[in-house]
């Protein structure tokens, strides 16, 4: 149904994340973050929301991305048809994948990185994903879109794709949370909006709004622009 991949650049503080399915709404069901939490993809046959805001709870108050991930999935009778990543905010990285969801399934976890997938062509899925996402230089919002185009290019979900996101955490700069809900083509469409999204009058804004390293931001007097 889904691939999604979590990163964390430790020399820069950004968290990044990614999802693409055949099915509705990927960035309202899969991707949840926190610049002071970390990130969490929760998917599967059965996705739990609960599981992906507990984890983001736990790493809040300082548990790691393994403990949070546990202790989700401990009380759960359907976990079995249940998939997530995890990555907390010292970059340790966790995932569990119900034996009972579609083939094929699974995840790759190592630090500063986690991959998902489930219901798609193969392991060779996250392995372009990874492979991607290390050898990429562009900037990060674009190499995390890139990587969900190479899961694509190597076969994706079985179904095609529908749906897209991207959410990007960074201190200096506003959250970039950007979503295709519906679309035969979610990939490129999530391309332009990315690309929208660098463009005045919206990128000249975001220079006005509060940032984790400075949360009092505000406008000019002189420099009002239209916002939300």
């Amino acid at each position: 149904m889904t691939f999604s991949v979590l990163t964390f650049d430790e020399n820069e503080g950004v968290y990044a994340a990614a999802a693409a399915t055949g099915s509705l709404c990927v960035g309202g069901w899969v991707l949840r973050g926190d610049i002071e939490s970390g990130l969490v993809a929760s998917q599967g046959t059965s996705p739990s929301s609960f599981w992906r805001d507990d984890c983001l709870r736990a790493m809040y108050t300082g548990q790691s991305a393994s403990d949070a991930v546990s202790a989700a999935i401990a009380k759960d009778s359907g976990k079995d048809y249940r998939q997530i990543i995890a990555l907390d905010k010292d970059g340790w990285a966790s995932g569990f994948t119900g034996p009972k969801s579609i083939a094929h399934a699974s995840h790759m976890t190592e630090q500063n990185l986690a991959i998902a997938g489930n219901m798609i062509d193969g392991r060779h899925v996250l392995n372009a994903v990874k492979k991607q996402v290390e050898t990429d230089q562009a900037p990060i919002e674009q190499r995390m879109l890139n990587a969900l185009v190479a899961g694509k290019d190597a076969g994706g979900d079985n179904r095609g794709l529908l749906s897209a996101a991207l959410l990007i955490l960074s201190p200096s700069r506003p959250p970039l949370d950007l979503r295709i809900d519906y679309s035969t083509d979610p990939l490129s469409d999530l391309q332009a909006l990315l690309d929208q999204s660098k463009k005045s009058p919206y990128y000249d804004w975001l220079s006005e709004v509060p940032i984790d390293l400075d949360r009092n931001r505000a406008p000019l007097d002189a420099n009002v622009l239209t916002g939300e």
